[in-house]
């Protein structure tokens, strides 16, 4: 088995735990890697419906795209790793350039660090003692290991301080501005962030590196609340320096950058002068890697920059007509289970006849109404679709489509199957 645990991943056994996938595949004991290398035909190979799959020319495009930009911009990235959970696409986001990985919660820094993860910048207060002591030990054992999480309240301080102490190494934390009033966390006025970095000065195991937050949180965002709110923070960066909070970093962390609204960060950040010490301008945004068909699609900073670029939707989840009760009336054996649909209902895309595996747009189709094994399909005639036909979905909202499939066939614009994504959530 090879020592990379990337690697390692296609010596895995290709069994009951992954929907969708060929049953012979396990009856002749392949590995991932093995089923791979077959190339097998997504229509003709055996695959079993529901299955999701992603657009590998997509997949490479949007990679291309975020890497090619932060680059332009002078933004060291750091995608946010809870859209995908996938550590083969980590791995292609910091062959993109990226400086690291962002995460959420302790268990997808546990994933990152079992596959080598050695940036991780944790965008949220960590006051789990258990987590902290983990943290703390991970970065004793690995002098490359980097780790950065938000400190947003004193008491936070405090229990993070508590919970390390003994420990070892010294933990690098940035002080999150919240975004507004109503908006999700982060300490909500300047005064407040001072109060925050005071505490940090006074804990023995902390050391304050910079500033950040999250501006799709900015109540009735729009461009110049955001501006505003963006502009907020790099002053209290620039206030901070001048104060001397950051006498014993080597570079100072301003981190910022959904999926929304990544040319305001842009912006902004240029604006920063020079400070005492180099500036991280760290963006995170997570979605694009799949981008989707509605949500981001709609979202994406990528329609008011169209010269900066674009994204493409690489997600398609196959499902198959299963029953025909009336004209106006189909259902696909696809439902809660399988479709994410947080954030608005699949869209019918595409049909694939089952009798001569030709394909057409899904025009007349519409998705209506989920169960939790079933899409509702209302269409326009009798003909739209047949029983047996397969019907292509798009979804909206990354985070939720990957969360659902363990394993995710990249699919060639021929249908040839040529590798597997593995998830872990």
């Amino acid at each position: 088995m090879p020592s990379d645990p990337v690697q390692a991943l296609a010596a895995e056994p290709v069994d009951h735990r992954f929907k969708g996938l060929p049953p012979d595949a396990a009856s002749l004991g392949l590995t991932v890697g093995a089923l791979a290398a077959e190339r097998r035909d997504l229509y003709t190979g055996g695959f079993t419906t529901p299955v999701l799959t992603l657009d590998a020319e997509a997949l490479e495009h949007n990679l291309t795209a975020l890497g090619a930009y932060a680059a332009r911009h002078d933004l060291a990235f750091a995608p946010h790793g809870k859209t995908c959970m996938a550590p083969q696409l980590f791995r292609r986001q910091l062959d993109h350039g990226a400086w690291g990985i962002t995460a959420a919660v302790p268990h997808q820094v546990r994933v990152y660090r079992a596959f080598g993860i050695e940036r991780i910048f944790l965008a949220n207060e960590l006051v789990d003692p258990a987590a902290l002591r983990w943290v703390a030990a991970e970065l004793a054992a690995d002098p490359a290991f980097r780790f950065v999480c938000y400190v947003d309240s004193v008491r936070g301080v405090q229990l993070m301080d508590r919970a390390l102490q003994g420990q070892s190494q010294v933990l690098d934390v940035v002080v999150e501005l919240g975004a507004g009033e109503g908006a999700r966390t982060g300490a909500r006025t300047d005064e407040d962030c001072r109060a925050v970095a005071d505490a940090v000065a006074g804990a023995a195991t902390l050391r304050l590196v910079g500033l950040a937050g999250y501006e799709a949180e900015v109540p009735g965002a729009d461009p110049d609340s955001v501006h505003a709110y963006l502009r907020r923070l790099t002053a209290l960066a620039v206030e901070f320096d001048k104060a001397g909070r950051f006498a014993d970093v080597d570079e100072i962390v301003v981190s910022a950058g959904g999926s929304a609204w990544f040319d305001a960060v842009a912006d902004v950040f240029a604006e920063l002068p020079e400070l005492s010490r180099p500036v991280l301008r760290l963006l995170r945004s997570g979605a694009y890697v799949s981008h989707d068909h509605g949500w981001y699609t709609r979202l994406t900073p990528f329609n008011r920059i169209p010269e900066e670029g674009g994204l493409r939707p690489a997600f398609r989840l196959w499902t198959q007509v299963v029953s025909r009760p009336s004209p106006t009336q189909a259902f696909v054996n696809a439902g809660k289970r399988d479709v994410a649909y947080d954030l608005g209902l699949p869209q019918a895309e595409l049909v694939r006849d089952a009798l001569t595996g030709e394909e057409r747009p899904a025009d007349g189709v519409r998705v209506v109404k989920l169960s939790d094994q079933h899409a509702w399909l209302e269409t326009d005639s009798a003909e739209d679709v047949q029983v047996g036909d397969w019907v292509a979905l798009g979804m909206s909202h990354p985070c939720t489509i990957f969360e659902k499939w363990p394993l995710i066939p990249v699919v060639e614009a021929d249908g040839t199957v040529t590798d597997y994504v593995r998830t872990f959530f």
